[in-house]
């Protein structure tokens, strides 16, 4: 796939899993958009991760911290 859809899909399942945590309260599928986002790489996907620069790093690091936590919402406000 092209970088430019690869961005587009990404940045859309960015939305919807934020549509899905903040608007439905639904966690666990805000936890499985996040993570098919992750799929969907918005830089380079030929580029190996030692050669990527740090500031890539860090966003695909935050956005795969972001579906642990809505992960671990989905089961702990679930376990009430």
């Amino acid at each position: 796939m092209k970088p430019s859809i690869n961005r587009v899909l990404y940045v859309g399942f960015l939305l919807l899993g934020m549509y899905q945590a903040l608007i439905s309260k639904d966690y666990m599928q805000a936890a499985a958009s996040l993570g098919i986002g992750l799929a969907f790489d918005p830089f380079d996907p030929e580029q190996k991760w030692n050669h990527r620069p740090t500031w890539q790093k860090a966003v695909l690091i935050v956005n795969l911290g972001f579906v642990a936590a809505m992960f671990g919402l989905g089961i702990g406000l679930d376990s009430r």
